[in-house]
């Protein structure tokens, strides 16, 4: 199989996220942990999908898709490092690899574009 580092980024970057909802439920703090678990995980579904795309048009939209999403997680993992809920270390960590994730797909999406 082809290697596709932003596929192998955003599926890296959902378990970590699993693992940190895990650790707000533990703590009795679902609202939240719900909101990243589902913004978390689906840039890498998106980003699987595109993979499948129909069309250019389709796989930059799902892609569009992807940075949304990762744009909402970071502002989740904001909000933890600035609440306290969680460890700010951890927090950091996939602040991090959420905005690197971030600048692949602008990049992603913007070669697309100059392709289509």
């Amino acid at each position: 199989m082809k290697d596709n580092v932003l596929a192998d980024k955003s599926l890296d970057f959902a378990v970590e996220v699993l693992k940190i909802v895990k650790e707000l439920q533990g703590k009795n703090e679902y609202i939240i942990s719900n909101q990243i678990c589902k913004s978390g995980t689906s840039i890498g579904a998106n980003i699987s999908e595109a993979q499948y795309a129909q069309s250019k048009a389709d796989f930059i939209n799902k892609l569009q898709i992807s940075l949304k999403e990762a744009s909402e997680t970071r502002y989740w993992l904001l909000l933890l490092i600035k609440s306290g809920f969680a460890e700010k270390e951890k927090c950091f960590d996939l602040l991090n690899n959420c905005n690197e994730i971030i600048s692949l797909l602008t990049a992603s999406i913007n070669t697309a574009k100059k392709n289509q």
